[in-house]
C-alpha cells in the first residue's frame, strides 16, 4: 500500500511538474538537531527513559532472586507453601510487565511525555515550513528525512535553513558545510 501510495505521489508530481508546479524539501533532522529546544527536550526524555529503565532491572533482578530461591528450596516447600510462592513469583512478573507497559507501551508515560516535549517544537518546524512556502509559492515541501525516499536531492531546493531562519536558529557554516550535501541514495548504501 505504502509503494503505491508513492508511486501515485511521485506520478502526480510528474504529470504536474510540467505546468509549473514548484516544490522544494525540507531536512527535518538536520533541523531538529541544530534546534536546542528540540536537543533539551530529548536530553530530558533520554533521561527519564534510562531511570525507568533501570527501575526495570531491579525489579526483573528481585524476581530472578526469588525464582533461584524457590529453586533451591522448592523439593523442601510443602504443596501449600510451594503454590504461594508461585503465585508470588506470577505475582511478580506481572508487576514487572505492567510497570513496562505504564512507562514504555503505548501511550505510556514516555510516550506522554514525548508528546508533551516533542510535539509543539514539531509544531513549530510545520508553522515555520508552511510560512516559507506561501513566501516562495511553493505548491509541495516535502520532508527528506521522512517516509518518502528521495533518490536524489539538488540542494538548491532544500529549504531547511530558511525554516531554521524563521524558527529564529541560527546557522553554524561548519553544520552545514557538513550536513548539506546533496543527496544520493544507491539502495540503501
Amino acid at each position: 500500500m505504502k509503494k503505491l501510495f508513492v508511486t501515485f505521489i511521485l506520478g502526480f508530481i510528474a504529470i504536474h511538474s510540467v505546468s509549473a508546479q514548484r516544490f522544494a524539501y525540507v531536512d527535518t533532522e538536520y533541523i531538529l538537531d541544530l534546534m536546542p529546544q528540540y536537543k533539551s527536550a530529548q536530553k530530558q526524555l533520554d533521561q527519564l527513559s534510562e531511570d525507568w529503565q533501570k527501575e526495570l532491572e531491579k525489579k526483573q533482578q528481585v524476581i530472578d532472586k526469588i525464582v533461584k530461591d524457590f529453586q533451591a528450596e522448592q523439593v523442601l516447600l510443602t504443596e501449600e507453601l510451594r503454590k504461594k510462592r508461585e503465585q508470588e513469583i506470577k505475582d511478580k512478573e506481572k508487576e514487572l510487565k505492567d510497570y513496562r507497559n505504564q512507562k514504555f507501551g503505548y501511550e505510556g508515560e514516555l510516550f506522554k511525555k514525548r508528546q508533551e516535549l516533542i510535539k509543539p517544537i514539531q509544531d513549530k518546524v510545520f508553522d515555520a515550513v508552511q510560512k516559507i512556502a506561501k513566501q516562495n509559492a511553493l505548491d509541495f515541501i516535502f520532508a527528506k528525512s521522512g517516509e518518502l525516499i528521495m533518490l536524489y536531492s539538488n540542494a538548491k531546493y532544500d529549504k531547511s535553513d530558511e525554516v531554521l531562519s524563521e524558527l529564529g536558529v541560527a546557522v553554524n557554516k561548519a553544520d552545514k558545510a557538513k550536513d548539506k550535501k546533496p543527496t544520493t541514495n544507491q539502495g540503501g548504501k
